[in-house]
């Protein structure tokens, strides 16, 4: 079980539970086809994007198998909320666990999405024990697949045709992260990632089969 000291905070972030004032940011970016093209859902109106927010403001915690951790992305220089990223709890017994992130695109090429992605991989190895993270995303997703990449996620496979979403047959890529890696890696603070990267460089991850409601 884990019931994170809230908000966590890295360099430049604070990551925290969604409130009810959250509903405009999370719109922003749920409400825009070119954030939603690798996902499962939208672009939403408004009622969808309150659906999905009220759904955020529950993922507080992660006590069991199948619980979801769901922070937002705030820029602590700005307070702006830019995005929001959570861990999955998908096994007790194989410690396993999987990851997602999505940022407005506003705000991207400045390594947001992987810094807070960064931090949930820390929450969910140091904190959850877990053994294994995975990222599952669109394989046409470039973008979320450099931010993977950077955290130092293998890319282990490429399923072909794995789902049909939204009327079409895509294909799946899966990258891995195991404790011994991350611990191996030793700690971020003297990697480059934090500095600009190539615009467009933090596209929305995609959970798998096991994926959470947007």
């Amino acid at each position: 079980m884990l019931l994170p000291d809230l908000p966590l905070r890295t360099d430049r972030l604070d990551l925290r539970l969604f409130t009810a004032d959250d509903f405009a940011a999370l719109h922003g970016y749920q409400s825009r086809s070119d954030v939603t093209r690798y996902l499962y859902f939208g672009p939403n109106d408004e009622a969808a994007s309150r659906e999905a927010l009220a759904r955020k403001r529950a993922r507080v915690a992660l006590r069991e198998p199948g619980d979801v951790l769901n922070l937002a992305i705030v820029v602590r220089a700005t307070g702006e909320l830019v995005g929001d990223v959570l861990l999955i709890w998908t096994s007790a017994e194989h410690r396993q666990g999987e990851l997602g992130y999505v940022l407005h695109p506003d705000h991207t090429g400045h390594g947001y999405a992987t810094e807070a992605a960064r931090e949930l991989l820390r929450l969910g190895f140091d904190g959850l024990g877990l053994h294994r993270i995975v990222g599952r995303l669109d394989a046409r997703n470039a973008a979320s697949a450099r931010v993977l990449t950077r955290l130092g996620m293998r890319h282990e496979a490429h399923l072909v045709q794995n789902e049909f979403v939204k009327g079409e047959w895509v294909d799946e890529a899966v990258y891995a992260l195991l404790a011994q890696e991350w611990r191996a890696a030793g700690p971020p603070a003297d990697r480059p990632e934090w500095g600009p990267v190539r615009r467009g460089g933090a596209g929305p991850s995609r959970c798998s089969r096991r994926r959470p409601r947007p």
